[in-house]
C-alpha cells in the first residue's frame, strides 16, 4: 500500500501540522491503496510563504535556465513512465495502455513542449510606441481535478513555471499519488527551494484557505463549477486572477448528409474515452428524427466492443469509474433519464 505522510514545502518534505490522514481508492477494486495527508490552514501559509520567498529569485533566473529545469522534468517523468502510468490507471481507472500514452505521455510532451517555447519567447515586444513587456504573475496556485490528473497538473505548472511564477499544487485527494511523484521528480531536477510546493488535502479545507492568502496572486482550477463559483467569490475579496475550466456538456450534432456509421462510432469513442470521464466527453448525440433508429443500433453495436474489466489487464479497453461516488452520480442520470422517457 501506497503511504504518503509528509508535505512538499519550500523543498523538503516536511510532516504536516496535523494527524488527519486520507484514504486514497483503487478505482478498479475498491480497496484502500493508500493514504495521504490531509493538510490545514497552517500548512497551506507555510507553502505560500516559501513560493513567496523563492519568487523574486526564481523569476529573475534567465528564462533558457528555466527552460532546462522543465526539460529535467520531463526526462525525470519518463524515466518513471511506468510507475505513473500504473499509478494512475489504478486512481482513475483508464486502461493502462491509454493511461500510458495520455495519463503520461502528454504530461512527459508538454513539459518538454514548455522547455522549447521558453527558448524562443518574446518577452518585451515593441508595439507603435509602446513596450509591452511580460512579466511573471508572482505565487500562483494549482487545484487540480482527478480525471486528467497529470496531465491537467502538467498544463498549469509547466507554463507558470515557465513564466517565472512559483506554484502551490493542490492535487485531487481521488488521485493524488501522481502528484507526488513529479514533487520527487522535481526535487531530482534540483528546482529550487520552494519554487514548486505540494500541499495535499481536502478542498473546502486547505483549498480555500490557498485561495484566500494574501500573498498568492492567482489561482488557476479546474473542476466543477460549484466549486469554481466558491474560488470566484474567495478570490474576488483579494482581487487575484482567476482562471477556472469548468464542467462542460457538448453535443455530437449529426446532420442529414453525415456519413452515419462514421459519425455514430466516433460520437461513442469520444463518449466513452476515460470511461466518460472528460470535460469535453460527448454527451448526448442528436440526428434527425429520421435516422434516429439506425443511429441507435449502429451506437449500441459500437459500445458492445468496449471490453470492460480491470484497468491493469491487457484486454480492457474500458476501465471502472474513478470512485464510489462517481458510480452512484452516474447511475443517478440514468435513473433519471429513463424517468424522463429515455431507452436503456
Amino acid at each position: 500500500m501506497l503511504s504518503k505522510e509528509k508535505l512538499f514545502i519550500g523543498g523538503q518534505w516536511v510532516a504536516p501540522s496535523g494527524r488527519e490522514a486520507i484514504d486514497v481508492h483503487n478505482a478498479g477494486n475498491g480497496a484502500v491503496m493508500g493514504r495521504i495527508p490531509a493538510a490545514s490552514e497552517r500548512d497551506a501559509d507555510a507553502a505560500v510563504r516559501a513560493a513567496r520567498a523563492a519568487f523574486e529569485g526564481w523569476a529573475g533566473l534567465a528564462a533558457a535556465a528555466r527552460a532546462d529545469y522543465l526539460q529535467k522534468i520531463a526526462e525525470g517523468l519518463k524515466a518513471r513512465a511506468d510507475e505513473l502510468a500504473r499509478t494512475i490507471a489504478q486512481e482513475v481507472g483508464m486502461p493502462l495502455k491509454l493511461a500510458g500514452r495520455i495519463q503520461v505521455g502528454l504530461p512527459i510532451a508538454n513539459f518538454a513542449n514548455y522547455a522549447r517555447l521558453l527558448r524562443d519567447f518574446k518577452w518585451e515586444e515593441r508595439v507603435g510606441n509602446s513596450l509591452v513587456v511580460r512579466e511573471p504573475v508572482g505565487v500562483v496556485v494549482a487545484i487540480t481535478p482527478w480525471n486528467y490528473p497529470l496531465h491537467q497538473i502538467t498544463l498549469k505548472v509547466a507554463p507558470a513555471l515557465g513564466a517565472g511564477c512559483t506554484v502551490v499544487l493542490k492535487p485531487s485527494e481521488v488521485a493524488p499519488f501522481n502528484a507526488f511523484i513529479l514533487a520527487e521528480v522535481m526535487e531530482a531536477a534540483g528546482l529550487p527551494r520552494g519554487v514548486f510546493n505540494l500541499v495535499s488535502g481536502y478542498g473546502p479545507a486547505v483549498g480555500e484557505a490557498l485561495v484566500k492568502h494574501a500573498d498568492v496572486d492567482m489561482i488557476s482550477f479546474t473542476g466543477s463549477t460549484r466549486a469554481g463559483k466558491r474560488i470566484s467569490e474567495i478570490a474576488a475579496q483579494g482581487v487575484k486572477r482567476v482562471a477556472l475550466e469548468l464542467g462542460g456538456k457538448s453535443a455530437s450534432v449529426v446532420l442529414d448528409d453525415a456519413d452515419l456509421p462514421t459519425a455514430v462510432k466516433s460520437t461513442v469513442n469520444g463518449c466513452y474515452l476515460n470511461s466518460g470521464q472528460t470535460c469535453t466527453a460527448l454527451t448526448r448525440m442528436l440526428v434527425p428524427a429520421s435516422k434516429y433508429e439506425e443511429a441507435a443500433k449502429l451506437a449500441a453495436e459500437v459500445a458492445k466492443g468496449f471490453t470492460v474489466g480491470d484497468p491493469l489487464a491487457e484486454t480492457t479497453k474500458l476501465g471502472p469509474l474513478s470512485s464510489q461516488a462517481q458510480l452512484e452520480r452516474v447511475r443517478n442520470y440514468i435513473r433519471k433519464g429513463m424517468q424522463e422517457g429515455a431507452e436503456l
